[in-house]
């Protein structure tokens, strides 16, 4: 029975030339196969300490600290504008093992940006974020999402401090209607006040005051009260 003789396998010359390399130390700049290049140091083949990565396909730059072949450390990630080509940031602070993590500032296309803590690439811990309508979050976060206790200001003025859950307004907090000289304090689930008490303050510098104030009731005067009422009912028998 003839024997048949399969050919091996075996991986492209490119991998073994690139691993004969041995590449150390600070290196000008190193093109990859896929047209990506590198310049800064390495160590055994890695990229290691400084150095600056263009990728050929996005043309996307990551410049700064780099740590067996990932950025982590002090490093600025950029991309070119699609229509002028100009580079703008996306992201500069702190990286580890490839992921956002630490304090950063990201950029984002429609001109909102975060400058806070990050985890795992994700917006974790403190930060405060600048929403494109004006308004902004300060507070602590999880998961990417406003979550524990944080504060929210509007652009007419009016602000939520207390707690959320998933970027919703959640548990006990304050609500001030700046606009309307109130403030409500009470209890919140999935962004909707669920209870709570409404009072009047500087109602008469609000900018747009409430048409009919809230009654003040005296508690501490249940007597007055009562001969108020009495004398009431008196001139309506009269």
């Amino acid at each position: 029975m003839p024997i048949i003789k399969y050919p091996r396998a075996r991986e492209p010359l490119y991998y073994e030339w690139d691993r004969k390399a041995q590449k150390s130390g600070l290196r000008h700049t190193v093109y990859a196969v896929n047209g990506d290049q590198y310049t800064g140091e390495w160590l055994n083949n890695l990229k290691h300490g400084k150095g600056t990565l263009i990728w050929k396909k996005t043309g996307a730059i990551y410049s700064g600290d780099w740590k067996f072949g990932k950025p982590d450390g002090y490093g600025t990630y950029s991309i070119p504008d699609p229509v002028t080509k100009e580079y703008g940031k996306v992201y500069t602070g702190w990286w580890e093992n490839g992921r956002k993590t630490g304090q950063g500032a990201s950029f984002y296309p429609n001109g909102e940006r975060y400058e806070g803590e990050w985890s795992g690439g994700l917006r974790g811990g403190w930060g405060r974020m600048f929403y494109r309508d004006g308004s902004s979050y300060e507070g602590q976060w999880e998961a990417d999402q406003p979550n524990g206790q944080g504060l929210l200001r509007l652009p007419n003025g009016n602000r939520y401090e207390g707690g959320w859950k998933d970027g919703k307004k959640h548990g006990p907090g304050r609500y001030f209607y700046v606009d309307k000289g109130q403030l409500l304090e009470g209890t919140w689930a999935e962004d909707t006040a669920k209870c709570g008490v409404l009072v009047d303050f500087d109602r008469d510098k609000a900018l747009a005051p409430t048409q009919y104030p809230i009654p003040k009731i005296e508690l501490d005067d249940p007597a007055g009260v009562l001969a108020e009422a009495q004398a009431l009912l008196d001139d309506s028998d009269n």
